[in-house]
């Protein structure tokens, strides 16, 4: 199942490119509402696998929104693949080191991006997605809470993500827009290999992130394992699993976003994302 939210209505995606209305094409029988898709996981993957193709329709990338616009939690991993570990100039952790992303800024994953002042960076990332309820989940069942996984792009202000001391991560990744995720939440049936997948980030047809989820220092059993043991998870957390190398920070020269720059987030089976940019003028990222 590749579930979505299309407008502000649940819609599933089909190979062809297409939408089918969850609500209106089960009679009602699910809601149409995003904030309820976690209610009726179980029975709404159940029903999809019998979806009559010629129920969708062709959509608008545009009108893509958020999958989970109101989670209640979101975390992210910092330095959790080896190279880019190493570029950062950090000895390997050992254990996750987490901060968040404010749920504000969550955004589709086909917008236009408004660039606060300051030096804004790309952080491509496999994002996994809570779908019941967990706490202190042994290692050996860290899948489990999981339900499906997406593209994410952790989008960071330097300036402000480095002021200070300790430094201000939460706040300068949580700029309007600095957290896309999409096009869809895919369901774990659908991906071939959920512990080995294909990253690649694009900044205007430049290849600057490739690696693999397989590389990941901690795998998501261990990212689940480690976080339900403090905090409880609930449906619809999502979990930013942390980047590769190629950031544009630790480039030479550096390299930050600019407008005009087009950026493509792509997750081997999850989907792909680009989002162009543009300078703030007080307008924010739509959700």
């Amino acid at each position: 199942m590749r579930i979505a939210n299309l407008a502000g209505r649940l819609v599933l995606l089909t190979a062809d490119g297409r939408a089918a209305d969850v609500a209106a094409v089960s009679g009602g029988r699910f809601a149409a509402d995003p904030d309820r898709l976690f209610d009726q996981w179980d029975d709404l993957l159940e029903w999809s696998a019998s979806l009559d193709p010629a129920a969708a329709r062709p959509y608008d990338e545009a009108d893509l929104l958020t999958p989970v616009p109101n989670p209640r939690q979101v975390f992210a991993i910092a330095l959790n693949y080896r190279p880019h570990t190493a570029e950062a100039g950090y000895a390997e952790p050992a254990e996750p080191l987490v901060f968040t992303k404010f749920p504000s800024c969550l955004t589709g994953p086909a917008i236009t991006i408004g660039l606060p002042e300051g030096n804004v960076d790309w952080e491509l990332e496999m994002v996994a997605v809570v779908g019941r309820t967990a706490y202190r989940v042994p290692v050996e069942n860290g899948w489990d809470p999981v339900v499906a996984l997406s593209v994410g792009q952790d989008l960071s202000e330097r300036i402000v993500q480095l002021a200070g001391r300790p430094p201000q991560f939460s706040l300068g990744k949580s700029f309007p827009g600095f957290g896309p995720v999409g096009p869809a939440l895919v369901s774990l049936d659908e991906v071939a290999d959920r512990d080995d997948l294909e990253l690649t980030c694009e900044l205007s047809d430049m290849v600057v992130q490739h690696d693999r989820t397989s590389n990941m220092i901690f795998p998501v059993p261990r990212l689940v394992a480690f976080l339900s043991a403090i905090c409880p998870l609930f449906p619809g957390d999502l979990i930013f699993t942390g980047t590769p190398a190629g950031v544009g920070n630790r480039r030479t020269p550096q390299r930050f976003l600019a407008p005009g720059d087009v950026l493509v987030s792509r997750i081997e089976g999850l989907g792909e994302m680009r989002h162009t940019f543009r300078a703030a003028s007080g307008a924010s990222a739509h959700r």
